[in-house]
């Protein structure tokens, strides 16, 4: 009697790749810019705050992906954009910096578990350093378009002002009573200046261990200030991080 024949597992599916033609530029400032990107099919791109997209480059004799947190919010009927910023020998950034008006790019995703599906239940504080405001500026978008919400804190840090981005954003959210913390250091002294302020307000301060946290930013600083929330007693799942 023959053995009966297994079907063939499916394939894997597979992420759509989308088309997409820059529709606009915006330098933040002389080493950081933003590329506003618009479905070649005019549909829109569903993510949560947070996620990332993974782009495809076409460099000279080879082609890269390189993950862009996307830093407009799903309710934007707007373009996509991702926010970049010029890192020394970088040929992926160079190529993204020479994209024009109706260049056309292509893209997978969305991806990344570092997200905020819904408006926070207790009080958030945001963590982040200069690009790493991407993903965060749609959370606060979200958390702030909620009928109820929490306490909200953001602490913001650069080597220098005009690394603070978005700063039309950060004046609209402190009116709208977030508690908007810029801090200005070297780059040497950045994440030491971070965690003694975190110390110093969500540790030493009080007793409350209820927070939520969402950290992003470059290096083993982020791994450095995730520790201490930890170690200082506030839950695992309530220190939510990216490290770039």
């Amino acid at each position: 009697m023959a053995e009966p024949q297994v079907p063939a597992a499916p394939p894997p599916s597979r992420r759509p790749v989308y088309r997409a033609r820059v529709e606009r530029l915006r330098d933040h400032n002389a080493d950081t810019r933003s590329l506003f990107l618009r479905l070649v099919d005019g549909g829109r791109l569903g993510f949560v705050p947070g996620q990332f997209i993974s782009v495809s480059l076409a460099l000279e004799g080879e082609a890269r992906v390189r993950p862009y947190t996307v830093a407009s919010s799903p309710e934007d009927a707007n373009a996509i954009e991702i926010c970049f910023n010029q890192v020394p020998g970088g040929t992926g950034v160079r190529y993204l910096f020479e994209r024009k008006v109706g260049d056309e790019l292509q893209f997978t995703g969305p991806f990344g578990a570092f997200t905020m599906d819904r408006a926070p239940e207790r009080e958030c504080v945001f963590i982040a350093e200069g690009t790493a405001i991407a993903p965060i500026r749609p959370m606060i978008r979200r958390a702030l378009g909620a009928g109820t919400r929490p306490a909200l804190s953001l602490l913001y840090a650069a080597p220098d002002s005009t690394h603070l981005l978005y700063r039309e954003d950060i004046a609209e959210w402190s009116a709208a009573g977030v508690n908007v913390t810029p801090l200005l250091a070297p780059g040497a002294e950045l994440y030491d200046r971070l965690i003694a302020e975190v110390q110093r307000r969500w540790i030493d301060a009080d007793s409350d261990r209820g927070r939520h946290f969402y950290v992003c930013g470059v290096g083993k600083g982020v791994l450095k200030l995730r520790d201490l929330l930890r170690g200082a007693g506030y839950e695992r799942r309530a220190v939510h991080y990216e490290q770039w």
